[in-house]
């Protein structure tokens, strides 16, 4: 088939690895223009423009698609499809309408469970026992549109970063297998609906007045990035990994021991990998090294 493919992050590139390797023609690939980041603010392209580049293939970056001339030169590729996966823009009307197939999106949840941007970190944070990847046929509502394919994983201790990777290549192949044999659009259920907003920056703050069990989630649900943190002797320290520590009694952020257990507000967990501002991933016995925070510290 004659696609377009849009993406941005990584893990929108196996999908359009997938679909190199099946044999599709890539009409044009779409993704989000460079963007500043690191401490340089050096213009840095989107993971899916390299792997584009990489490819050979034609990128288009442009910052929204409600202009006529963007919107003629998208319907002048002719594609069949466009093939969407972690885009990052409202696709409008005249988009959605121009491929012959409409436009087929990864999205990274069991729909209706889910819409929106983050649907991984709000999957583990409500401690769902399950996730998984919705292939749909898109319409201008936020996720909403009839459902071709499913997939499902369960979440058990996974990461975010972990349970990304593992999305990213179930929504590859499904998408493989969805352009190969068309299956019947199902319309998603009204009920279950629930969405998923963009993480924002104070969500990475942990509160120990909350459950031990909700502070371990939060630990995976930001692990690797943004990373879940406290503060310790003026300074943020990241808590990369932690476990759970059943049958404690104490205030809520209390250092309970020297392996760094933090009661929270039932129960407490013991981190495993942290890391200090600036600094690498560490054991917590390294930390307390350099980085003393004896027991009986109560944490803010």
């Amino acid at each position: 088939m004659r696609l377009i493919f849009m993406g941005s992050p990584a893990f929108a590139v196996p999908t359009l690895d997938a679909l190199v390797a099946a044999g599709h023609e890539i009409a044009a690939v779409y993704c989000q223009p460079p963007r500043p980041a690191q401490r340089g603010k050096k213009l840095q392209p989107t993971a899916v423009q390299v792997r584009a580049e990489a490819l050979g293939l034609p990128v288009r970056s442009p910052e929204r698609l409600r202009s006529a001339e963007e919107q003629e030169a998208f319907a002048a590729l002719g594609a069949d499809a466009a093939v969407v996966a972690a885009y990052g823009l409202l696709l409008p009307q005249a988009i959605l309408d121009a491929p012959a197939r409409g436009c087929l999106n990864v999205h990274a949840s069991l729909l209706p469970r889910w819409r929106g941007a983050a649907p991984i970190h709000r999957a583990i944070l409500a401690g769902d026992a399950e996730t998984g990847v919705t292939i749909m046929q898109m319409e201008a509502g936020l996720d909403t549109g009839p459902m071709l394919r499913v997939g499902t994983t369960p979440i058990g201790s996974k990461t975010v970063g972990d349970l990304t990777d593992e999305l990213a290549a179930m929504g590859a192949r499904l998408m493989v297998e969805e352009l190969a044999a068309p299956s019947p659009p199902r319309p998603q259920p009204d009920e279950g609906v629930t969405l998923a907003p963009k993480i924002a920056k104070a969500e990475a703050r942990i509160d120990w007045t909350r459950a031990a069990a909700f502070t371990e989630r939060q630990v995976r649900a930001f692990a690797p990035a943004p990373g879940a943190w406290f503060e310790a002797n003026g300074e943020r320290v990241k808590c990369l990994a932690a476990t759970l520590v059943s049958g404690v009694s104490a205030p809520p952020g209390t250092v309970l021991d020297e392996a760094l257990t933090i009661a929270g507000g039932t129960g407490a967990i013991r981190p495993t990998l942290v890391q200090r501002a600036g600094g690498r991933p560490m054991t917590p016995a390294e930390l307390l090294r350099g980085f003393p925070i004896p027991p009986g510290t109560v944490l803010a």
